[in-house]
């Protein structure tokens, strides 16, 4: 990615050797810097020192302290290192020395690259279907186009895009507020903050204003000129009103949207209106044409674990959300499902690891929900919030609810695994807990087509 030679005469130091640290530590060395690694996993310092001899001596695996860094350019951390609590901020701070990331790196390089454009979104939820809708929209549009960020591989491990008939290359990044943190000069010619709710706030010593700062960064380093897309809500923030005092930002919810919502299969509920008029407002900007866009919208399928619809089963949906990790991400998808007839039709899978002890924004979405199933170490709390107001079958496991929600729902429900919870009392991730849910799902279908069959 980075140009040969961009960064002669530097010197950075890598700290995390996962995939992001060991890209970081290629794309440098080809382009000419001095590089120092360190992991605390002495796997993964093994796996880095298998390139000292592709880096020609330019890299060296050693720990990372005041000594060692003194007159770098920069210490270059994964989005996971939490900054307010890890030595490698006083590092940092007593040598002079700037921590940032990987995408720092290519900003610092854009005026090596060819031709191209930067879409950055941020916000608390739905980052990963904004940027996969806008990518799909460039992308059948004719454009050249590449996601990055949060999302996809890292940036720093391919070509440069080269631009085309249709203009120059757009790279379409999500950004987690851990990322912007690291961030000092990406200025995106089309940035977007979708909303801000309470989210990761241990990184942020508790602070909701800390946590809002962080992402509305990425507006402070754009161009004046350039376009921000902010949703009505957060621009009550005062840290949004601020940065948008001398700017004329578009408001998300004021974005028009060509076709027929229903014909979307995978941008359904309210939550995924403003997804989708964020993605269509800078498509826009690039160019995109209204047809293109709303072919866009009608093939877009969606990202897994989010709103995934995994199958069908005597005409009830089981549909996963494991991708929602609190309640703030949950309540759009309880939305996507209102009552028929006014009949309550979803059976709520919820729970997991609790990043809070309320159920925040799904209590307004309580009357959407025929009955939950708790799992999970947060099962008792959501047993407790819930019983009196929406029948309740206390699951702990995944199994259990799976079944006991198949057993209870009718034709036109929806079976929901939205847990509003991290995964990992039970999963490794996210993903596990999505994958374990489809499992699930698929044994369930193939014995009611079995009994179907006898």
């Amino acid at each position: 990615m980075l140009p040969p030679s961009v960064f002669a005469g530097r010197s950075y130091a890598v700290l995390g050797l996962a995939r992001t640290g060991m890209a970081s530590i290629r794309a440098l060395c080809d382009a000419g810097a001095r590089v120092l690694a360190w992991d605390r996993d002495p796997e993964a310092r093994r796996m880095a020192e298998q390139l000292v001899g592709d880096c020609r001596g330019m890299l060296q695996v050693a720990e990372i302290d005041r000594f060692s860094v003194a007159g770098y350019d920069g210490i270059v951390v994964s989005p996971g290192v939490p900054l307010n609590r890890h030595p490698i901020t006083e590092i940092a701070r007593a040598t002079g020395v700037p921590i940032i990331g990987d995408i720092e790196l290519f900003a610092q390089a854009r005026s090596k690259l060819p031709t191209h454009k930067v879409a950055g979104i941020t916000g608390t939820n739905g980052k990963s279907t904004t940027c996969a809708l806008l990518h799909h929209l460039l992308k059948g549009a004719g454009y050249s186009t590449r996601l990055g960020g949060n999302i996809g591989i890292p940036v720093l491990s391919t070509e440069a895009l080269e631009p085309n008939a249709m203009g120059p290359a757009i790279y379409v990044f999500e950004l987690s507020s851990y990322q912007i943190d690291i961030t000092n000069s990406l200025s995106c010619e089309a940035a977007a903050i979708l909303n801000v709710s309470p989210d990761h706030l241990d990184r942020y010593d508790g602070s909701f204003e800390a946590y809002t700062e962080s992402k509305v960064r990425l507006f402070g380093l754009q161009d004046a000129r350039a376009m921000a897309l902010v949703d009505r809500a957060s621009m009550k923030l005062p840290s949004v009103a601020r940065a948008m005092a001398h700017r004329s930002p578009i408001v998300i919810e004021d974005v028009s949207l060509p076709g027929i919502p229903a014909d979307w299969p995978s941008l359904q509920g309210p939550h995924n209106r403003g997804n989708a008029a964020a993605a269509v407002a800078i498509a826009r900007r690039f160019g995109v044409e209204e047809d293109d866009i709303e072919a866009g919208l009608n093939s877009f399928r969606g990202l897994p674990h989010r709103m995934e619809r995994v199958g069908e089963i005597a005409g009830v949906a089981f549909v996963n959300d494991s991708k929602a990790t609190n309640p703030a991400s949950t309540a759009p998808a309880l939305a996507a499902f209102p009552p028929h007839d006014g009949r309550a039709r979803i059976h709520w899978i919820v729970g997991g690891l609790p990043k809070g002890d309320t159920l925040g924004e799904c209590e307004a979405m309580l009357d959407h929900v025929a009955a939950a199933y708790t799992i999970g170490e947060a099962g008792p709390m959501f047993s407790r919030l819930l019983e009196g107001r929406v029948p309740v079958q206390r699951s702990e496991m995944m199994g259990e609810a799976v079944r006991a929600a198949a057993q209870a729902a009718r034709p036109g429900d929806v079976v929901l695994l939205s847990p509003a919870c991290a995964s990992f009392d039970q999963f490794r991730d996210y993903e596990k807990r999505g994958e374990a849910f489809a499992s699930l799902v698929a044994m369930l279908a193939d014995g009611d087509t079995a009994e179907g069959q006898s």
